[in-house]
C-alpha cells in the first residue's frame, strides 16, 4: 500500500472516530437534559419513553444511574471530549482510552438489558458507540 492511501485511511478513522465521539456527545448532554426535566416536570414524557420497558427515564432515574456521586452521563461528556482532544494529538492512545470505557459498558448493559428488563433507545446507542470506538481504534492502529 502506497504512502498516500495509508494516510487517507488514518484520516478517515479518525474522521469516524470524531463524529461517533460527537454524537455521543449529544446523547450524552440529551440524557442530562430528559433525566433533568423529567425531575422537574414530573408529566414530561421524552420521545424515547414508548412503554414501561422501552423508557429513557426509567434507566435516568434508577439508582445504577450515579457512579462515585456524578451522573454516567457526566462521565460520558467528560470521555467523549477528551476522546474529540485526543483524536487530534494522541491517535495512537485512543485505542487505550475506547477500551478503558468496555467494561463499565458491559456492566451498564447488563444493568439496563438484564435487571432492569429496559431498553433505553439513548443508552443503547451509546452503548454502541462505545463499542464501535474501540474497533475504529483498533484499525487506525493496524493500518
Amino acid at each position: 500500500m502506497n504512502m498516500i492511501m495509508w494516510l487517507k485511511n488514518i484520516i478517515f478513522s479518525i474522521r469516524i472516530f470524531h463524529i461517533l465521539s460527537f454524537i455521543g456527545l449529544v446523547l450524552s448532554f440529551y440524557a442530562v437534559y430528559v433525566r433533568n426535566r423529567s425531575i422537574e416536570d414530573k408529566g414530561y414524557k421524552p420521545f424515547c419513553d414508548i412503554n414501561k420497558h422501552i423508557s429513557c427515564t426509567k434507566a435516568f432515574r434508577s439508582r445504577h444511574y450515579q457512579t462515585f456521586y456524578f451522573p454516567n452521563t457526566v462521565y460520558g461528556i467528560i470521555y467523549y471530549f477528551i476522546a474529540l482532544i485526543m483524536s487530534n494529538r494522541y491517535p495512537h492512545y485512543l485505542f487505550y482510552l475506547s477500551l478503558a470505557v468496555l467494561y463499565p459498558t458491559v456492566y451498564l448493559m447488563y444493568i439496563s438489558y438484564i435487571k432492569q428488563k429496559n431498553f433505553c433507545i439513548v443508552c443503547s446507542c451509546i452503548y454502541l458507540i462505545n463499542i464501535l470506538m474501540p474497533i475504529v481504534t483498533f484499525l487506525l492502529e493496524v493500518r
